[in-house]
C-alpha cells in the first residue's frame, strides 16, 4: 500500500498561527479553567484549549501578534511553570526539558512520595489507633505522644506537604483557586487547631494532629497512584513518539556498489530532502523517501496496524518510523522533519487528545467555579453546626466524640471543634480532580489504542459525535469496491468515429487515455493501464479540465475531447444515440461502470469498466447493522450499477441513493440530518470531501485523495472496510468510559459532600473524618483513571477477533 502522509489539518482562520505550550503545576479541572482563562485574556489569541493529562496548551493567535515565549512567561507568573513546544527550543536550549522526560522524573518523583506517604500514614494510624485503645491510667508511649504527633505533623506540613500548601494558597492569592487550594485548608486549619488545643490544655479541646497527617499521607499516595496510572494512559502516546530514531546514514553517492562503507551519522532531524541515506535490516527509516538501491520488506504495523511486511523495490515509498526488515538499502529522502507521515500522525493523535468533547466543556466549566463553591459549602457547614446544629442536636458532640476514636461517653467534643472538623472534611472531600481527569483520561486511551491499530480519530468531539450515529453512508468506489477498476468494453460509435477525420487514427481507448492523463480519478487509471498493457501510443493532451464526480476533457489534435457521465455530455449537448444507449443499459444491468466519450459535438463511443467488491465490504456492512445502523450507498454512478453492489452486500434497494453529483452528495447527507438521522460518510474522493465535511461524521479510507483525508474526522490508515466498524466500536467504548467517568465523578460529590457536612450525624451518628475525606478523594482521582486504562480491554479483544 502506497503511504501517504498529507494529513494536515485545516486552520480555521487562514490568519492565524498555533502556539503549543507545556503547561506543569495543573492539578485539576479548575487550574485547566484558569490556565485557559489566562490565555484568552490576552487580545491577540483567538481561542486556547488546555489538557489537563498531557499538560500541553494549543493556543490560535493572530499572525504574528503573540510571542510564546510571552505567553509561556504569563502563565508561570500566575503560578503554572511553561515553555514554548518547538523545534528550535528543542535544539538550542539546554534547560528544555520534553513531556517524555517530564514524565520519566514525575514517576522518579512519585516513587519518593510513595514512600514518604506510606510511612505517614502508618505512623499517623499507629499512634491514632494505639492512643484511643489506652486504658485509663495506662502510661502513653512515644507513638502516642501528642508532641509526637505535633512533631511529626510540623515535618509534614514543611517537607512533602509544603508544595501542595503552597500552591494552593497561590492559587488563592491569584483568584484561581484549586484541588490543593481546598487540601491546604484542611490541612492547615486542622494542624492549627490542634496546635492551639497543644498550648492551651485548659480550653478542652481534642488534638487530631493524626489527622493532617493522614490527610496529605493519603493525597499523596493518590497522587502516586494517579501518576503511574496516567503513564500507563500516555504510554501508547509515548510509544509513537519513540518511533522515528535520532540517527541517519547520509551517504553521498548511492550508486557504487559499496554504498554503505562511508556511510556518516547525523541527527535525522538535519536530513534535507534530496539526500541519500542508507538504512540497515532492523533500522528504522528516519524520514520518508523513495527506495533507490536495493530491495527489502518494511514492517509498517506503526502506520497500518497491519504486521504483514511489505516487499520495497526501486521506486517504492518507504515512511519514517518503519521497520526495515530484511535488506540493506539506499533511499533518497522526500519529506523530513514535521512534514514526514509519522510526525504528522503524532501531530494528528497530540490534537485530537487536546480537542475537548462538548460534556467536557461542560465539565470544564463546572470544575472552574467547584472550588469557590466548596469552600462556600464548608463555610455554611461550619456556621450552620457551630451557631444552630449542636444546639438543635446536642447529642451529635457525644456521637461525633465517639466515631473519631473516643473512649469514653462522657468525653465530648465542643461545638467549635465539631464544626471545624465538619467543614474541614468538606474541602478535603470534594475533588474537582476527578471531573478534570473524567474525561482526557478515556480521550488519552482511546485515540492511543486506536492509533496502535491504524485507526486516527482526531478528537473528544468526534468520539461524542459517533457515538449518537444512526446511519452509515457508504461512498461505492473505492469504500465498498476495491478502486481498482478495469476496462471490460470499448464500443465506438462506427457512423462517427469513421467520418471524424481529427482523430480517425486514434482509438476510444488513445483518446480516453489522453484526455485521462491529467486526472487521479480510479477510472482514468484504468483507462491509462488498459492503453498501457494494449501497446497504445497515448497523443498529447492540453489544456486539461476535471468535473468532480462527472468527468475530464482535454485538447487533442486542436480538437475537445469529452470523457464523463451520460448527465455531464448532455450538459455539453451531447446527444446519447439509442444503440449506443441500449448498450450501456446491457452492461450496467451486469454492474458495469459507463463513461461516454464524445469530440466536438459527436458521440465517439462509451467505455465500461467493472470494479470488484472487497472481500471484508459484506462482512462489515452485517457487523454494522449489528451495531443498530441503518447501511446506504451514495453513489454518482447509474442505479443498476449501484445495485449490483448492494444485492452483494445485503444492502436494501431502498437505502441506494444514485447517480447524485459531487455538491448532491452533500447535500443528500444534509437532508438526512434535516431527518433527524445522525449521519456517518466513508468516502476516499475529492467528490467526497463536501459530503465527509457535512457528515456528523467524516471517516476516509487512508489510500484516498488528501482533500478526503482532510475533510474526515476518522482516518483509516490500513484501508480496510471492517476498520470501519472498529473506528465505531472504539468510539462508542471510549465514550462510554467518559459518561462512566463523570457519572462516577459526579456522583461521589453529591453524596460525599452532604456526609463531609454532617447530613448523616444527627440519626445515624455518623461522621466522615478529615483523613478518611482525603482517602476518598485520592480513591476517587485512582478509580477514574484506572476505568479509563480498562479501554485496554477493547483493544485485546480485536486482537482476537482479528486474530
Amino acid at each position: 500500500m502506497q503511504v501517504q502522509s498529507e494529513l494536515a489539518i485545516a486552520n480555521p482562520h487562514p490568519e492565524s498561527e498555533t502556539i503549543t505550550l507545556d503547561v506543569t503545576g495543573m492539578k485539576c479541572a479548575g487550574c485547566v479553567k484558569a490556565v485557559e482563562n489566562q490565555l484568552t485574556q490576552h487580545p491577540d489569541v483567538i481561542s486556547a484549549c488546555v489538557n489537563l493529562i498531557t499538560e500541553v496548551a494549543v493556543c490560535e493567535v493572530k499572525s504574528g501578534k503573540v510571542e510564546p515565549a510571552t505567553l509561556a512567561a504569563k502563565l508561570t507568573d500566575a503560578g503554572f511553570p511553561s515553555q514554548p513546544r518547538t523545534s528550535q527550543n528543542q535544539l538550542t536550549n539546554s534547560d528544555y526539558v520534553s513531556p517524555a522526560d517530564r514524565h520519566r522524573q514525575e514517576i522518579k518523583s512519585s516513587i519518593k512520595q510513595l514512600v514518604i506517604a506510606t510511612i505517614l500514614i502508618i505512623l499517623s494510624g499507629i499512634g491514632h489507633f494505639t492512643r484511643h485503645s489506652l486504658v485509663p491510667g495506662e502510661h502513653s508511649t512515644i507513638l502516642t505522644s501528642f508532641w509526637f504527633h505535633w512533631g511529626l505533623a510540623t515535618a509534614t506540613l514543611l517537607g512533602p506537604g509544603r508544595s501542595i500548601l503552597v500552591d494552593g494558597f497561590r492559587g488563592l492569592r491569584h483568584n484561581a483557586p484549586n484541588m490543593n487550594t481546598l487540601v491546604g485548608l484542611g490541612a492547615s486549619t486542622a494542624y492549627t487547631a490542634s496546635t492551639i488545643a497543644l498550648l492551651f490544655p485548659q480550653l478542652g479541646w481534642e488534638c487530631f494532629f493524626d489527622e493532617p497527617v493522614m490527610l496529605l499521607g493519603f493525597i499523596l499516595l493518590g497522587r502516586t497512584l494517579e501518576q503511574q496510572a496516567r503513564g500507563k494512559a500516555a504510554a501508547a502516546f509515548e510509544a509513537l513518539l519513540s518511533l522515528q530514531p535520532p540517527q541517519a546514514r547520509l551517504i553521498a553517492d548511492p550508486s557504487v556498489a559499496a554504498f554503505g562503507q562511508n556511510s556518516v551519522e547525523i541527527p535525522a532531524d538535519r536530513v534535507r530532502v534530496g539526500e541519500f541515506l542508507q538504512v540497515l535490516p532492523g533500522e528504522k527509516f528516519p524520514v520518508d523517501g523513495e527506495v533507490v538501491v536495493g530491495q527489502t520488506t518494511v514492517n509498517e504495523s506503526m502506520l497500518t496496524g497491519e504486521a504483514i511486511p511489505v516487499s520495497k523495490t526501486k521506486g517504492d515509498f518507504v515512511a519514517a518510523g518503519t521497520l526495515n526488515q530484511s535488506g540493506a538499502i539506499a533511499i533518497r529522502a522526500t519529506r523530513t522533519g514535521k512534514d514526514t507521515t509519522l510526525a504528522q500522525i503524532v501531530n494528528l493523535v497530540e490534537t485530537a487528545q487536546i480537542r475537548k468533547a462538548p460534556v467536557q466543556r461542560l465539565a470544564d466549566t463546572v470544575a472552574g467555579y467547584f472550588t469557590y463553591g466548596v469552600m462556600t459549602i464548608a463555610t455554611l457547614t461550619f456556621l450552620f453546626w457551630y451557631f444552630a446544629g449542636t444546639r438543635i442536636w446536642p447529642d451529635v458532640l457525644v456521637n461525633g466524640a465517639m466515631n473519631h476514636g473516643a473512649h469514653h461517653l462522657t468525653h465530648q467534643l465542643s461545638p467549635l471543634l465539631l464544626s471545624l472538623k465538619l467543614a474541614i472534611a468538606v474541602l478535603v472531600v470534594a475533588c474537582p480532580c476527578s471531573l478534570g481527569l473524567a474525561t482526557p483520561t478515556a480521550i488519552l486511551v482511546g485515540t492511543g489504542i486506536g492509533a496502535e491499530m491504524g485507526l486516527l480519530i482526531k478528537g473528544g468531539d468526534v468520539l461524542e459525535r459517533v457515538s449518537t450515529i444512526d446511519t452509515v453512508v457508504f461512498d461505492k468506489t473505492g469504500t465498498l469496491t476495491s478502486g481498482y477498476p478495469t476496462v471490460t468494453d470499448c464500443i465506438p460509435n462506427p457512423d462517427v468515429t469513421a467520418n471524424y477525420s481529427p482523430l480517425a487514427n486514434f482509438s476510444l481507448l488513445q483518446l480516453a487515455a489522453a484526455a485521462e492523463s491529467g486526472s487521479r480519478h480510479p477510472l482514468g487509471s484504468a483507462i491509462n493501464q488498459a492503453a498501457t498493457q494494449a501497446g497504445l501510443l497515448i497523443p498529447a493532451g492540453q489544456e486539461f479540465y476535471t468535473e468532480p464526480g462527472q468527468g475530464v476533457s482535454a485538447i487533442i489534435e486542436q480538437q475537445l475531447v469529452l470523457v464523463g457521465t451520460e448527465t455531464w455530455l448532455k450538459q455539453h449537448g451531447i446527444e446519447i444515440e439509442p444503440n449506443l444507449s441500449q448498450k450501456a443499459n446491457r452492461l450496467a444491468d451486469a454492474g458495469k461502470t459507463i463513461v461516454y466519450l464524445a469530440a466536438g459535438n459527436s458521440l465517439l463511443g462509451l467505455i465500461a469498466f467493472t470494479d470488484s467488491v472487497r472481500p471484508d465490504a459484506a462482512t462489515a456492512v452485517t457487523a454494522l447493522k449489528r451495531l443498530g445502523l441503518r447501511v446506504m450507498i451514495l453513489t454518482g454512478d447509474r442505479q443498476k450499477a449501484a445495485v449490483v453492489v448492494a444485492e452483494k452486500l445485503g444492502i436494501d434497494a431502498a437505502d441506494i441513493l444514485a447517480q447524485v453529483q459531487p455538491d448532491g452528495k452533500a447535500q443528500t447527507v444534509a437532508n438526512l440530518q434535516s431527518q433527524g438521522h445522525r449521519v456517518a460518510m466513508i468516502g476516499d474522493g475529492i467528490n467526497d470531501a463536501p459530503a465527509l465535511a457535512q457528515a456528523d461524521v467524516g471517516i476516509a479510507m487512508h489510500a484516498g485523495t488528501d482533500v478526503a483525508i482532510e475533510s474526515a474526522q476518522i482516518i483509516l490508515m490500513r484501508d480496510a472496510v471492517m476498520d470501519i466498524v472498529a473506528s465505531i466500536k472504539l468510539s462508542r467504548a471510549t465514550f462510554n468510559k467518559i459518561r462512566q467517568n463523570l457519572f462516577w465523578a459526579l456522583a461521589y460529590n453529591i453524596l460525599g459532600i452532604p456526609v463531609a457536612a454532617g447530613i448523616l450525624l444527627p440519626n445515624f451518628g455518623l461522621v466522615l473524618s478529615p483523613s478518611a475525606a482525603g482517602a476518598m478523594m485520592a480513591f476517587s482521582s485512582v478509580s477514574v483513571v484506572t476505568n479509563s486504562l480498562l479501554l485496554r480491554r477493547f483493544a485485546r479483544s480485536q486482537n482476537k477477533t482479528s486474530d
